[in-house]
């Protein structure tokens, strides 16, 4: 990696290490030692192994289950590095927890999402990375810089090399699996050049997790569907959705999303689908009980790396998030 006056550091938690050992290698850096123990009680106790003055320190830690441990054990390295004096302290969460816990649905609800961005940010983060936040206007709950990445294009890549023929031929469709995610689909869509469809669906607040196909907003009938989201956890919202796009007349359904919770029987619902393959990039690790032959996992780790080579020797990450200028037809 290019030098910069300053030493850069990677350190990683125990959430995702083989992430963090994928960007130091893509960097060409050796990933920082650190030792993560437990109390009798159950408090975490750490020690940095290695000294961080002055130095542009990164820890890599998504918030995924168990979210609690996770969270508190990125605040608690958080802090360490801030105590060791370290220059800038950056927070890397590939996946942010509680990002859907993001406004006040009804009376008396929490806005969670603000409460884990004050948390890093009073803990001593002074820039925060992470990619496809449920809302884009968690940026805003933050007063330190945010770089929000994307894996929309990655997963672009992948059908546009497995539907080739299907999409010169005009045959694939995109679907926003609900309205909130119209902006996401539609960034897929013409990322892929195909049309745009909508699940209108509508979700219990009463039982988490909960929802049922309303109508389809589009005309899907003939077409290969690919339902793009941002998260998957129960699985249950994907597959009614894969369900009413064939019963609309869909000859297949794909799905992708860029963060794979995966919890309770999702891996089992997914496989037992209609759907032909679930698309997920490696935010969230896929743990070998969640591995199914329906689950296809890209590494976006390459994409983390070069975003924090460019933060490290202050370039611009604005290139990250264009597009690729569509190559003309032979």
């Amino acid at each position: 990696m290019e030098s910069a006056s300053r030493d850069i550091k990677i350190f990683s938690g125990s959430a995702h290490e083989s992430f963090a050992r994928e960007i130091c290698k893509t960097l060409g850096i050796q990933m920082s030692e650190r030792k993560i123990f437990r109390f009798s009680d159950g408090e975490i106790g750490l020690a940095l192994q290695e000294s961080v003055r002055g130095t542009d320190a990164f820890i890599i830690q998504p918030t995924c289950a168990p979210v609690n441990e996770n969270l508190m054990e990125l605040l608690v390295i958080v802090d360490a590095m801030r105590r060791a004096s370290a220059y800038r302290v950056n927070a890397v969460l590939p996946y942010f927890g509680y990002a859907r816990q993001d406004r006040k649905a009804r009376a008396r609800e929490p806005i969670t999402a603000k409460l884990v961005a004050n948390l890093i940010e009073h803990a001593g983060a002074d820039r925060v990375v992470t990619a496809d936040l449920h809302a884009g206007q968690i940026q805003g709950f933050f007063d330190i810089p945010v770089d929000h990445l994307t894996g929309i294009p990655l997963l672009a890549s992948h059908f546009k090399r497995i539907l080739k023929p299907q999409l010169q031929e005009g045959r694939v469709i995109v679907v926003s699996p609900d309205i909130g995610g119209v902006v996401r689909a539609r960034s897929f869509a013409e990322q892929i050049h195909a049309e745009l469809a909508i699940v209108d669906k509508r979700r219990s607040y009463d039982v988490a997790n909960q929802s049922r196909v309303m109508e389809i907003i589009g005309e899907v009938g003939g077409k290969i569907a690919i339902l793009v989201d941002d998260i998957i956890d129960t699985g249950g919202s994907i597959v009614n959705a894969a369900n009413a796009l064939l019963e609309s007349g869909a000859e297949k359904v794909y799905a992708c999303a860029v963060h794979g919770v995966l919890s309770g029987p999702a891996a089992d619902r997914i496989e037992n689908s209609s759907m032909e393959e679930l698309v997920l990039t490696d935010t969230i690790p896929l743990e070998q009980g969640k591995k199914r032959q329906k689950i296809t996992t890209m590494s976006i780790a390459p994409l983390f790396a070069e975003a924090i080579r460019r933060i490290h020797l202050d370039h611009s990450i604005s290139i990250l998030f264009q597009p690729k200028p569509r190559r003309r037809e032979q």
